[in-house]
């Protein structure tokens, strides 16, 4: 009898896959889910964002994002947070921010949650 050996999804098929809750990410040709945000993870990671965007934001430098999912290099990860200088931030034409970021972050935030890999964190963290 002979095996089926299912070709592993490239990042195009990857992005075609319906979103997970929480996120999955693509980096290294694996798909990884992270783990469920918990309390101390969610309060840390909003105050960070907001006090981030209270100085960056209201200025123009820099606007912080709470879990957005970016695509570079051959990857597709989701940080707890992405801070991205102002002049890179994608607009549309109507002033609106974009949906799709395939961009790197300029300053990419993880949180580690108990039941997280610190590797699979670090890996993010070198690939932006």
């Amino acid at each position: 009898m002979t095996a089926i050996v299912k070709p592993k999804p490239g990042l195009d098929e990857f992005l075609k896959l319906p979103e997970t809750e929480p996120a999955s990410e693509f980096l290294e040709g694996k798909i990884i889910q992270k783990p469920m945000p918990q309390g101390e993870h969610s309060v840390l990671q909003g105050e960070l964002c907001k006090t981030i965007n209270q100085v960056a934001k209201t200025r123009k430098i820099a606007n912080a994002f709470p879990e957005l999912r970016c695509t570079f290099g051959g990857a597709s990860i989701v940080p707890d947070l992405a801070v991205f200088r102002w002049e890179r931030i994608p607009f549309l034409p109507s002033g609106r921010i974009a949906n799709r970021f395939d961009i790197n972050p300029d300053w990419s935030i993880e949180i580690i949650s108990p039941n997280q890999s610190q590797t699979k964190v670090l890996s993010n963290l070198l690939h932006c």
